[in-house]
């Protein structure tokens, strides 16, 4: 129960990062930022409920407001999809009566899931939290975005924890640098590439195509695979893969510690800074360890990215200095396996003609 009650509590601290993170990046109409104010009095009043309780009322109360937290989190996802659109991109789309539509009914089920009572949530058949997945050892159905990403839109996503979750493992404040400052910049200047290969376009101009172009890989490489870094990464990560990742990787690479110590000494080996990546071949139909120097260099196409490790320094250094080893020693208490094993279900499922 103890356990629990703590996922609740991250589940808690998760959602209202998720509510700064909407407002320091986009400016909301008052309607959303009013029904966004109930999204966050939800995930407050949760985890201090999830606080509150002793070890007695926890066993009776507890499964209630999981259940409640479930159902909060379906009607957020929906809210979220919609809110990553601004409100020029609704207006210059044909569809923004059907986007309105959707909208309104995103914002009464939340209403809704407010209101319902415990009896009513204990029946809900909804997909847990991310935060329960240590529980429940099954993967989170992944949020999906309304649309494809405009060019010079793309916005740095919060993390899927405190940032002192990951202690003593990484420290707060390499965690805090490494993303508010860091993956920042790369998402700042992928949205300057994009824009002056916009202009570009139009104009017909093409001097300055080499520069935006490396400008362009360098950070969108940057962006995407931290992207998949901080969720790869959990406080109750750790352990061993199961299901179909785990017998993909007995099958490749022999065993999991097989697996590990190449992983391991990949990423140690990494020639200054870059990543080591766990990758499925949709053409091989393997995995793959890959390495990458700084983030594009070294990297192989037509293979998918599930698990990636940064070992630039700055990802490090504050705490293990120039031990890198220790730091790849120790990052295997952290990886989050169910996410690894969700973008490894999803890319099996492409299958290309062997070469």
């Amino acid at each position: 129960m103890e356990e629990k009650t703590k996922q609740l509590l991250d589940w808690s601290q998760w959602g209202c990062q998720w509510i700064d993170h909407l407002r320091r990046q986009k400016t909301l109409n008052r309607e959303l930022e009013r029904h966004l104010h109930k999204f966050e009095e939800s995930f407050t009043k949760i985890g201090r409920q999830a606080t509150r309780m002793d070890k007695t009322e926890a066993i009776e109360l507890l499964p209630a407001l999981i259940a409640r937290a479930e159902q909060v989190q379906e009607q957020f996802h929906h809210f979220l999809r919609l809110a990553q659109l601004t409100e020029d991109e609704r207006f210059d789309e044909p569809t923004m009566a059907h986007e309105e539509l959707l909208e309104t009914e995103a914002v009464q089920g939340a209403q809704e899931a407010l209101a319902v009572t415990p009896a009513q949530m204990n029946q809900a058949a909804i997909p847990a939290p991310a935060a329960y997945q240590a529980v429940r050892d099954t993967a989170r159905e992944p949020v999906r975005v309304a649309r494809p990403v405009a060019p010079g839109r793309h916005t740095l996503p919060p993390l899927p924890y405190a940032p002192n979750a990951l202690e003593p493992y990484i420290d707060e404040q390499t965690m805090r640098i490494h993303h508010e400052k860091l993956h920042q910049k790369y998402v700042d200047d992928l949205n300057t590439a994009e824009r002056k290969l916009v202009e570009a376009r139009q104009s017909g101009n093409y001097d300055l195509i080499r520069h935006w172009e490396r400008e362009l890989a360098f950070n969108g490489a940057g962006h995407y695979l931290h992207t998949i870094f901080w969720p790869s990464m959990s406080p109750h990560g750790g352990g061993t893969p199961t299901g179909d990742l785990a017998e993909a990787i007995q099958r490749y690479f022999g065993s999991f510690d097989a697996f590990k110590q190449q992983f391991s000494q990949a990423a140690g080996k990494v020639e200054g800074p870059g990543w080591a990546i766990l990758v499925w071949s949709p053409r091989a139909q393997h995995l793959e360890i890959l390495t990458a120097e700084k983030h594009q260099n070294l990297a192989q196409w037509d293979t998918v990215p599930l698990l990636v490790l940064d070992v630039w320094e700055h990802a490090y250094f504050l705490q293990y200095q120039n031990q890198r080893d220790k730091y790849v020693e120790n990052w295997w208490n952290i990886v989050h396996w169910p996410y690894v094993q969700e973008r490894f279900q999803q890319a099996r499922k492409l299958r290309w003609e062997p070469f």
